[in-house]
């Protein structure tokens, strides 16, 4: 156990940024936020101009080899995470967001939220140094097939994700089972009041009768109809995955 660390029963994310001002942003609000006052969760924001060499913050410079952009220099983050190091379980994985790592989904979110907490490093220009990310043995984690300005976004959609599967976050635990990708499914459709209700332009629109039948088990077998259509339809990988379970 880090000697530094203190122990305690929530789960704790440490954000290394240029823009420490964006934290906790949405997460101040709604469950996550409640959570956070709770101390179901705690956040530390570190800014990596406070590891800069020089009066004038300078965290990057021109790269090796030439190419555009610039590089967040080797020696900041690494001062910046030695710092994070102190703050979290040593067994706290190192995220650094970025378009060329490896897609997060559903399966990875779990297993952060069942371990101490996380450190998450928001790269901005042109990224961060390679040799730190391999001295640091750091996980490359992708949002998606598209790039941001820089990680903070990304850090904040991994972070809410994670919160909501805290013990004592979300009330009901059903809510958690049935969404989309548990068992590599979408999930279905939800309907609520008025039962019969017509939009704008005067078209009626009415719900399913299955949902309103009070037959239990006709409306479970329609939910997972429902899912598993979507799923084929939308994501067929996530169906080839539950197939070839």
């Amino acid at each position: 156990m880090n000697k530094h660390y203190n122990s305690e029963a929530y789960w704790h994310a440490v954000i290394l940024t240029l823009f420490p001002e964006i934290f906790p942003g949405p997460l101040n609000s709604s469950l996550a936020g409640k959570a956070l006052k709770d101390d179901i969760w705690r956040l530390d924001v570190l800014n990596y101009r406070d590891f800069a060499l020089d009066s004038a913050g300078k965290v990057d410079d021109e790269p090796f080899g030439g190419g555009a952009g610039m590089v967040m220099r080797p020696d900041i983050v690494d001062m910046a995470l030695e710092t994070a190091s102190k703050l979290v379980d040593d067994t706290a994985p190192i995220i650094y967001l970025t378009p060329r790592g490896r897609p997060l989904d559903q399966t990875r979110i779990k297993k952060l939220a069942d371990g101490p907490g996380a450190v998450l490093i928001c790269g901005r220009y042109e990224g961060i140094d390679q040799r730190v990310i391999e001295a640091r043995e750091i996980e490359e984690v992708s949002l998606g097939d598209f790039v941001l300005s820089g990680g903070e976004i990304a850090s904040l959609a991994l972070l809410d994700s994670v919160i909501r599967l805290l013990p004592g976050v979300v009330g009901n635990n059903e809510s958690l089972s049935e969404e989309s990708f548990e068992q590599n499914l979408l999930e279905y459709p939800h309907y609520t009041r008025p039962a019969i209700w017509y939009d704008l332009r005067g078209k009626k629109n009415c719900i399913p009768d299955i949902l309103s039948s009070g037959d239990h088990g006709k409306i479970k077998n329609w939910r997972r109809k429902k899912s598993e259509e979507i799923t084929r339809d939308r994501r067929p990988d996530l169906w080839a995955k539950r197939l070839t379970k």
